[in-house]
């Protein structure tokens, strides 16, 4: 019995760990003011309008925890060490967050010739081939749950600040991979973008000019 787990608990420790390693990697594109995964007439849809405030809201709560604690600390004589490992761990969860809205930033949804890629900062990446895509609409949603979902009839949920305001509709299904490794079948993909104006030009296939009248 203990085999049968352990694959499993070293699978999502080994996610975990690479979630991480694209977070720093965000950080520094953020810096540079550079996004990952847009090539040459890619159509960049950011999506992290709806919660940045939110998240730099916490990020600052996370701060003055951190200095309170360390004041607390400090005041009741606790020894040197246990300060030190008390502040690393805080220090270490405030950056993680920063490397999350790095990472929500730099990483944006993406519509090129080939395909429209869905992403979450590190924790979700979905490439759905253009010729798979059947309808796009736009349908705004204010009342969603989670950040990754699946319903029933393999309706995919993308959420941002419990908002989606696209729907699209597939003419096959594609394979999504869930943060923590899980394997679904999708039907249907709702997303939110700061943009869906720009998602809609970009996914909708342009008219074909109407043919000159005979001379």
């Amino acid at each position: 019995m203990g085999m049968k787990m352990e694959r499993p608990v070293g699978d999502v420790v080994r996610r975990v760990m690479a979630f991480d390693a694209v977070h720093m990697r965000s950080l520094f594109l953020w810096v540079a003011r550079r996004r990952d995964g847009v090539g040459p007439g890619g159509v960049p849809l950011p999506y992290s309008g709806a919660q940045t405030a939110t998240m730099a809201a916490f990020l600052i709560a996370m701060v003055v925890e951190l200095v309170g604690v360390e004041i607390i600390l400090r005041a009741v004589g606790a020894p040197g060490w246990l300060r030190a490992v008390v502040f690393v761990i805080d220090a270490y969860s405030v950056l993680i967050v920063l490397a999350v809205i790095a990472a929500c930033i730099t990483r944006p949804h993406v519509v090129s010739g080939d395909e429209l890629r869905l992403r979450y900062g590190a924790f979700f990446d979905l490439r759905i081939p253009r010729e798979r895509i059947a309808a796009v609409r736009q349908m705004r949603n204010y009342n969603e749950d989670g950040l990754i979902r699946v319903e029933d009839g393999g309706r995919l949920a993308v959420v941002v600040g419990s908002q989606t305001n696209i729907v699209v509709e597939l003419a096959e299904p594609v394979t999504a991979v869930r943060p923590l490794g899980g394997r679904a079948e999708v039907t249907a993909v709702r997303f939110y973008t700061d943009t869906p104006g720009a998602a809609l030009a970009a996914l909708r296939p342009s008219e074909e000019p109407e043919p000159e009248p005979a001379r």
